[in-house]
């Protein structure tokens, strides 16, 4: 795939300059702590005059409360990254486009799980995040669509088909997992061999070991067979190959903690888990913050290269995050603490 694109640094300069102003408006870390103290009335009148006051001010007759929390947060999340795309040419459109395809595979999931279990329109809806090459009336007509054959015949063109073409509405874990090897990829031979797209690898191949941690401690703590546990694993990781997937998805699961010391990440994960541990919000978090130190610690490396538009979007989305974990944690009355665990700055 890498050789359809127009290649060189010279693509860069626009694009990256265009990134660091939009860098710059992103929440500051202390930003965090006032919402903290804040309720969730003040919280909203803080988001109606941050970045987010377009998306609020448009969606506030339609939702209110939470609901117009989540669908303002996903909409500034949504035209943020389909700006990207715009301003974008040639290598960086491309890899831009690349990487946010992981935005169409999580509303596949959404549209297919929803009509799974019965789930409404409106359902649905409220989870979808058109960031993809997938639009919001693309993916409005296929959510409203009553068979899953014909929201097949709607990703017919798409890259996506040859995963879901022989969905009969059964085992859509499957098809699911086969949608995330298919993103990683097509992401992974989307890169050359600059020493920056080499930097960008790295960058992607941890994060693949990251997600295939949190998959590895998810059915492990489900206590889920050995088969079924590797079949749920991505290849490409760079730390963690295929041979120690199959082995810690073999171990039992204290076994399988004391194997983590071998790898790099045991020191960012040592103390948040233990034999004993019972929820896995921690681990996530402490893997999440893992990945945004080092996105940022690589991006400085080779400032004219995809780095640091990948570090702006990993650093986008956890902003979103962090003000729906407060907002939910604070109606769901959690303890501050509780909360501040979670947050990922």
């Amino acid at each position: 795939m890498a050789f359809f694109i127009k290649r060189g640094s010279k693509k860069y300069p626009y694009i990256t300059a265009r990134v660091r102003a939009m860098k710059s408006k992103l929440m500051p870390r202390e930003v965090y702590p006032k919402l903290m103290n804040m309720d969730i009335a003040e919280i909203t009148r803080f988001i109606e005059e941050s970045e987010y006051k377009e998306n609020v001010d448009e969606l506030a007759q339609q939702y209110n409360d939470i609901d117009l929390f989540e669908h303002a947060l996903n909409q500034n999340l949504a035209r943020t990254y389909r700006k990207l795309q715009r301003i974008s040419r040639d290598e960086p459109n491309y890899l831009i486009t690349e990487y946010l395809r992981h935005w169409d595979i999580w509303n596949i999931k959404t549209i297919l799980r929803g009509k799974n279990y019965g789930a409404d329109l409106e359902e649905i809806l409220d989870t979808v995040v058109a960031a993809g090459q997938l639009g919001y009336r693309q993916l409005t007509e296929i959510a409203g669509m009553n068979s899953i054959e014909d929201i097949k015949a709607a990703l017919d063109l798409t890259p996506y088909y040859p995963v879901i073409e022989d969905y009969d509405g059964a085992m859509l874990s499957d098809v699911e997992n086969n949608l995330d090897k298919l993103y990683y990829s097509r992401l992974l031979a989307s890169l050359g061999s600059t020493k920056a797209e080499k930097l960008s690898l790295k960058f992607i191949r941890t994060e693949i070991d990251i997600k295939n941690l949190k998959t590895l401690f998810r059915t492990k703590k489900a206590d889920l067979d050995k088969t079924i546990i590797f079949e749920l694993l991505i290849p490409g990781g760079i730390e963690i190959k295929t041979a120690d997937l199959n082995k810690l998805a073999s171990l039992q699961w204290s076994d399988f903690l004391k194997a983590l010391e071998d790898y790099s990440y045991w020191s960012e994960l040592s103390d948040v888990v233990s034999a004993e541990m019972d929820s896995l919000k921690d681990m996530e978090a402490v893997l999440d913050k893992y990945a945004l130190a080092f996105a940022s610690k690589i991006s400085h490396y080779y400032p004219l290269s995809i780095l640091p538009i990948f570090d702006y979007m990993l650093n986008k989305e956890l902003e979103v995050r962090n003000i729906r974990t407060i907002v939910r944690g604070k109606e769901a009355q959690l303890a501050d603490e509780t909360i501040r665990k979670q947050l990922v700055i």
